[in-house]
């Protein structure tokens, strides 16, 4: 199993185009941060993690040039704006886009897309198979795929777990039934936004202690706010078993 980030970034506390913070400023690559998304590669699948606006950009740079599902947590702009990008993978492997997200999150895909859904066949047009999900594993191909309910401040957000790798992000909340899906982790990715408190999205504070209930042997942050500060100045207070990631960061398992 290879397991890439896309984006490590968020749009929360995105600053304006003038912002001269540090991150800002920082010549790292690893501080240049695209919206939050994860691509999976198993049993000869590739399946990515939400489909923001940095879609294309993120499947232009990461060389992806096969698709054979999207998993879609929850229905923020951040985190479906690039589906119509899907229409270069519709072309290429000549099939719809099967698309996996709870019915809130395929209501909304409609409504942001309607031109997909309208019945006209209008050329050209994005090609989408909407499967509605709720808390029950699923079957994708041979690939087991297990929904992990949390919730985004009172938004219901799915996380999914397959095999020994977990992906959560924009949470504040899990339940004890979720956390009971998580042990036995080889590697969790989580949302960690900044460290100061917040009302919709785990800090580091918060991440950690989810850290410390379920004990994945390796945990990387992502959904990052530039409020969190540097890459190597955050990574070097992180315990050993923690780390930062990182946009083109790649996770062989």
């Amino acid at each position: 199993m290879k397991v890439k980030i896309l984006g490590s970034g968020t749009s929360q506390g995105v600053p304006v185009i003038a912002c001269e913070c540090k991150v800002c400023t920082s010549t790292n690559p690893k501080d240049k941060r695209l919206r939050t998304a994860g691509l999976l590669e198993y049993k000869g699948k590739t399946i990515a993690i939400d489909a923001g606006p940095d879609f294309r950009q993120q499947m232009l740079v990461n060389h992806v040039k096969k698709l054979d599902a999207i998993l879609l947590t929850h229905l923020h702009k951040d985190h479906i704006a690039g589906l119509d990008d899907i229409r270069a993978f519709n072309f290429k492997q000549k099939k719809p886009m099967d698309i996996f997200a709870d019915e809130r999150t395929c209501q909304q895909v409609k409504i942001e897309f309607p031109y997909v859904f309208d019945g006209t066949d209008y050329p050209g047009i994005p090609q989408m198979n909407l499967h509605i999900i709720n808390e029950n594993p699923f079957i994708f191909e041979d690939i087991e795929i297990i929904p992990i309910p949390v919730l985004h401040f009172k938004l219901p957000v799915m996380g999914y777990r397959i095999a020994n790798f977990a992906y959560i992000t924009d949470a504040s909340f899990i339940p004890e039934s979720s956390l009971k899906l998580l042990h036995g982790l080889d590697l969790l990715i989580i949302n960690a936004l900044r460290f100061e408190k917040h009302y919709s999205h785990f800090n580091v504070e918060e991440a950690l202690h989810i850290v410390d209930l379920i004990k994945p042997q390796k945990t990387y942050f992502t959904h990052i706010s530039h409020n969190l500060g540097l890459h190597d100045e955050v990574e070097a207070i992180l315990p050993h078993h923690v780390s930062l990631a990182y946009d083109g960061l790649e996770i062989n398992l």
